[in-house]
């Protein structure tokens, strides 16, 4: 639960916003900029302060309910950023573009209220965007964001491992090493790439 990694969230949201925005990739520009809004809502959140000085909130499960929230929220954004993109913008990929869009609008949702299903909203994010990087001849990108991938499986999977250990979810439990570190890490490699890309275009390995 390292709470400084938001910042480098932040940073590296508001440099990718001009990668996306030149490929053409408007949702994923766009998301950019929520990105930052919500990190700084989730970083607020992480760091609130409950009794006895100890954190508002807890890692945690979603609940039947917030699935069904979830599935809701991902039917509604797919189409209509899908929509939005196809009549307002000259994208080349409007529901590829949106697919990752609206499933990271969830995961980061979810992150901020330290809900241990957004690993496995990342995983999908992820290969998505890989996908549509790949077309775009974003290379260091795609590398990155297989980087990402590999790292949310990791974190679902343990995550995974800990539910089916206890049967009885008592709601909130403490994380071992690799959920605590996972958020650090993913925000770090983002910040670092991020910075990368000022050096130049070539830096994207476009052609």
């Amino acid at each position: 639960e390292l709470h400084w990694s938001w910042p480098l969230a932040i940073a590296s949201s508001l440099l990718y916003f001009f990668v996306f925005k030149d490929s053409l990739l408007y949702a994923e520009a766009s998301l950019q900029i929520v990105f930052a809004v919500l990190a700084l809502w989730g970083w607020w959140q992480w760091l609130r302060r409950g009794e006895g000085d100890t954190p508002a909130l807890h890692i945690q499960q979603l609940s039947r309910r917030g699935w069904w929230l979830c599935a809701l929220a991902l039917a509604l954004l797919w189409p209509a950023l899908a929509w939005g993109l196809m009549h307002y913008t000259d994208s080349d990929v409007p529901w590829w573009d949106a697919l990752p869009t609206a499933l990271s609008l969830i995961g980061q949702a979810l992150l901020g209220r330290k809900l241990i299903e957004n690993w496995p909203v990342w995983v999908i994010v992820n290969a998505a965007s890989i996908g549509v990087f790949v077309y775009k001849e974003l290379w260091l990108t795609a590398i990155l964001y297989v980087v990402f991938a590999l790292l949310a499986v990791v974190a679902a999977t343990v995550s995974t491992r800990f539910s089916m250990r206890t049967p009885h979810w008592p709601g909130r439990y403490r994380p071992g090493s690799m959920e605590v570190i996972m958020p650090g890490s993913i925000a770090m490699a983002g910040s670092a790439m991020a910075l990368l890309m000022l050096c130049g275009p070539s830096c994207t390995f476009r052609k």
